[in-house]
């Protein structure tokens, strides 16, 4: 397993900034978010190139085919224009070679539950075939059910599955995240593990925190969940992606930022090896 770590984690830094202090701390590779990327993709790729950097999955401008309610992700609104800017994205990523470029559904919002997944459905197929166009992996990410209401509709990898099934995309895999995979139980991973594109990890804080926290500084449950899948022939990256606030993992400086997350994630990789 080799070791990522998702832009969104420093959010104040820039893209040149990730990719120096990433680097620098040891990582094989970034998870790219496009609102962070500037306009040249040459010299985004020859600086990563530069730096020694793979890119683990990507995260598009505007991740979701239905709105996102959350401060800079519910526009634009309609989800015809969303699914036009995902394929556009789509395009543009693949040629960073990613593990994976991904998506969500979005929130129901206002909709009728039934129209919502029709939607939603119409529109995977659209930015699959894009995926299919550019040869590079689309993986569907189930979002936490604390977040059914602001983020995605799809909260269980069981549930992201069910609508991959219905939308008849074999080919469109799971982004899976240990911390939206919380209330999961970690065997119920294996099954799929051939069909996880990427995978992102954080530790659940407890309480009534809605922030992230580095893997190994929760109860434990990454390393469960990480576990099963190795187990079931998983070999990807481990991408800590941290949301957080200015007064926690986001007001450090990157280059800290970095380092702290490296040593987490060689810690988790650790114990889930340790577990053989």
């Amino acid at each position: 397993m080799k070791l990522a770590l998702s832009e969104i984690s420093t959010v104040g830094a820039s893209f040149e900034e990730d990719v120096r202090a990433y680097a620098a701390a040891g990582f094989d590779a970034i998870g790219i978010w496009e609102f962070k990327l500037p306009g040249d993709d040459g010299a985004n790729r020859e600086l990563l190139r530069d730096a020694g950097l793979a890119v683990a999955s990507c995260v598009p401008a505007v991740p979701s085919i239905l709105p996102i309610h959350l401060p800079g992700m519910d526009v634009p609104a309609d989800p015809g224009a969303r699914v036009a800017a995902l394929r556009a994205s789509v395009a543009r990523l693949a040629g960073y070679e990613p593990e994976c470029v991904l998506c969500l559904t979005g929130a129901t919002g206002g909709l009728d539950p039934g129209r919502a997944r029709e939607l939603v459905v119409a529109g995977l197929r659209e930015v699959a075939a894009a995926a299919r166009e550019a040869g590079v992996r689309l993986g569907l990410e189930p979002a936490t059910p604390r977040q059914r209401d602001s983020v995605s509709f799809v909260n269980s990898v069981g549930a992201a599955l069910s609508l991959l099934d219905e939308a008849a995309l074999d080919d469109v895999g799971i982004m899976a995240d240990t911390y939206n995979l919380w209330h999961e139980a970690p065997d119920a991973l294996a099954p799929s593990a051939g069909r996880v594109t990427g995978l992102h990890v954080a530790d659940d804080p407890g309480g009534e925190r809605e922030d992230r926290v580095l893997p190994g500084e929760g109860d434990g449950r990454s390393a469960a969940l990480v576990r099963s899948l190795v187990e079931a022939g998983w070999d990807g990256y481990l991408d800590v992606e941290i949301f957080s606030t200015p007064e926690r993992f986001w007001g450090l400086p990157v280059d800290e930022a970095a380092r702290r997350a490296h040593a987490a994630a060689v810690r988790l990789r650790a114990v889930v090896k340790g577990s053989d």
